[in-house]
C-alpha cells in the first residue's frame, strides 16, 4: 500500500489536527466498507475528527465516499422533481407521516428513506411498523417499483444505499461520537443523495429533546447540510424548529400514528401543523407545484381540507401491505394493558417540559429502544393532557402514560414527573421556527 495511504499515518494526521485529503478520505472508507480495515482503527479515526472537527471540503468528501460506497437510486422513470424531508430527531415528530402524502397529493414525488428511533428519539420506521402488516424493509426495484406507483414511497434504508453510512452510524452511537455536526452531516446526506432526489427539506431541531441544544449549534448543522446540498447541486432549504416540548400530544408509535390521522382529517394540534404545512409547502415548491413558500403552504393545506392526503395515506398502506381498516377504525387497535396518570401538585402554568426526559421516559415503557437490537412496544407511550402555557388546577392530569411493563411504571412516572415544571405565571409564548437556511445563508425566520 502506498505510504501516503497507510491508515495509522491518516489516523495520526487527523488525530493531530490536520486535514484530510478528499482521495484519502474516499481511501479509508472505501477500505473500511471492504471490511480491510477493522472497527477498531475505524473507530479512532471518528474519535480524532469529532475532536478535531472536519473542514467544509473534509465534509463533502467524507459525504461522497460513503455515498458511493452503494448504489445511487436513478428515478428518471418518475416525473417530477423528487423532493424528501428529513429532520434531526426529537420528541413527538410523526411530521413525516403526515406531510409525505400532502406532498404526493399534490403532485410532488417523495422518495422517503427513515430511521429507527433510538435514545430518546422516536423513529418513522417504528411508527410505521406500529400499523399491522406494514413493509418498511424492500429492495432497490420494488422501492422504484412502489414511487412509480404512487409518488410516494415510505422505506428503510436498503443495503444497496450507502452501506458504508449504515455500518459507520451503529460505531458512532457506541462509540460516543455521534454528537459531531460534520459527521451527522455526512451521515444524513450521503442518505438522502442516495434516494434519487432533486431537492431537500430539513428541520433542524433545537432544544431539550434535540441532539443540537443551542440555536447556535442548530444553526451550524444547518449550514453544514444545506452547504453540501448545495455542493452536489440539490436546491436544500432547512429551518431549526422548537423542540423543547413535545410535539403534539402523543408521544410512541401507534399513538403517533393515531395523531396523525386525526391531523389528516383536519384535527391535528396546532404546533404540528403549523411545521408540518411550513415544510409541506417548502416541498411543494421545490417541486415546482407553488410559485413560493407561501403559495405551497396553501397547497398543502388544501390537501387535507379536500381529503386527498388521506387517500394518498390509505393508498400508500395498502400498497406497503398495512391493515387499512386499522387506519379507517383506529379505535380497533388494541390497548396497552397498564395507564397511570402525572397529576399536578400545585395550581399554576405549566412553564416547561423537559423533552429529552419524556423521551426517555417513554423508552422505559417500552416506545423506544436502549440498544439497536430491542423491539419496540408499539401501544406503549404517553399522552400529555397539558403542555407549556397551559394553566393546570392541584389534581389535574398533566400525562398519562400507558405501557405492557408494569415494572417500568414507578420510574417513569418519577422521570415523568420530574420532567414538568409548574409556576406561579405564564410563560411568554416562544416561536416554533426562528431561522432560515438556504443557499444564502442564515437569517431570521420569516415568511
Amino acid at each position: 500500500m502506498d505510504s501516503k495511504y497507510n491508515i495509522v499515518s491518516l489516523i495520526r494526521k487527523k488525530r493531530d489536527g490536520k486535514s484530510l485529503k478528499k482521495e484519502e478520505i474516499q481511501h479509508l472508507i472505501k477500505l473500511y466498507t471492504a471490511d480491510e480495515i477493522p472497527d477498531y482503527q475505524i473507530s479512532a479515526f471518528l474519535m480524532a475528527a469529532f475532536l478535531n472537527g472536519m473542514n467544509d471540503e473534509e465534509s463533502a468528501a467524507f459525504t461522497e465516499a460513503m455515498l458511493h460506497s452503494g448504489e445511487i437510486v436513478d428515478l428518471s422513470h418518475v416525473a417530477g422533481k423528487k423532493v424528501d424531508k428529513h429532520s434531526t430527531g426529537g420528541v413527538g415528530d410523526k411530521l413525516s407521516l403526515i406531510l409525505a402524502p400532502i406532498v404526493a397529493a399534490a403532485g410532488v414525488p417523495v422518495p422517503m428513506i427513515s430511521g429507527r428511533g433510538l435514545g430518546h428519539t422516536g423513529g418513522t420506521l417504528d411508527k410505521l411498523e406500529s400499523i399491522p402488516g406494514f413493509t418498511v424493509d424492500m429492495n432497490l426495484a420494488r422501492y422504484k417499483e412502489i414511487i412509480g406507483k404512487h409518488n410516494l414511497v415510505l422505506a428503510g434504508q436498503t443495503k444497496e444505499i450507502a452501506p458504508a453510512d449504515k455500518r459507520l452510524y451503529a460505531l458512532r452511537d457506541v462509540t460516543a461520537t455521534v454528537e459531531s455536526i460534520p459527521l451527522i452531516a455526512g451521515s444524513i446526506m450521503s442518505k438522502k443523495l442516495a434516494e434519487g432526489i432533486d431537492a431537500l427539506v430539513l428541520d433542524v431541531k433545537v432544544g431539550s429533546g434535540a441532539f443540537m441544544k443551542t440555536t447556535e449549534e442548530a444553526i451550524k448543522l444547518g449550514e453544514a447540510l444545506v452547504g453540501i446540498g448545495t455542493q452536489f447541486e440539490k436546491e436544500t432549504i432547512a429551518y431549526v424548529t422548537n423542540m423543547n416540548q413535545p410535539l403534539g400530544y402523543k408521544i410512541g408509535n401507534w399513538l403517533e400514528v393515531e395523531e396523525c390521522i386525526d391531523a389528516m382529517h383536519g384535527n391535528g394540534p396546532d404546533d404540528i401543523m403549523e411545521i408540518t404545512h411550513l415544510l409541506a409547502g417548502t416541498m411543494i415548491y421545490l417541486g415546482g407545484k407553488a410559485g413560493d413558500v407561501s403559495e405551497g403552504i396553501e397547497i398543502s393545506k388544501e390537501q387535507i381540507e379536500n381529503g386527498a392526503a388521506f387517500q394518498k395515506w390509505l393508498d400508500i398502506v395498502d400498497e406497503q401491505h398495512g391493515d387499512v381498516e386499522m387506519i379507517k377504525n383506529p379505535k380497533k387497535y388494541p390497548k396497552a394493558q397498564f395507564e397511570f396518570e402525572i397529576k399536578a401538585k400545585q395550581d399554576g402554568y405549566v412553564s416547561a417540559m423537559d423533552s429529552f426526559e419524556i423521551g426517555m421516559a417513554s423508552v422505559e415503557l417500552g416506545a423506544g429502544r436502549k440498544t439497536k437490537e430491542e423491539d419496540v412496544d408499539p401501544q406503549a407511550g404517553i399522552v400529555l393532557q397539558k403542555k407549556v402555557g397551559d394553566k393546570i388546577s392541584k389534581g389535574e392530569t398533566i400525562l398519562t402514560g400507558l405501557t405492557n411493563k408494569p415494572s417500568a411504571i414507578d420510574a417513569a412516572s418519577e422521570q415523568l414527573f420530574g420532567a414538568v415544571t409548574i409556576a406561579e405565571t405564564k410563560p411568554e409564548a416562544v416561536h416554533l421556527v426562528s431561522h432560515t437556511i438556504d443557499k444564502k445563508g442564515s437569517r431570521a425566520f420569516e415568511l
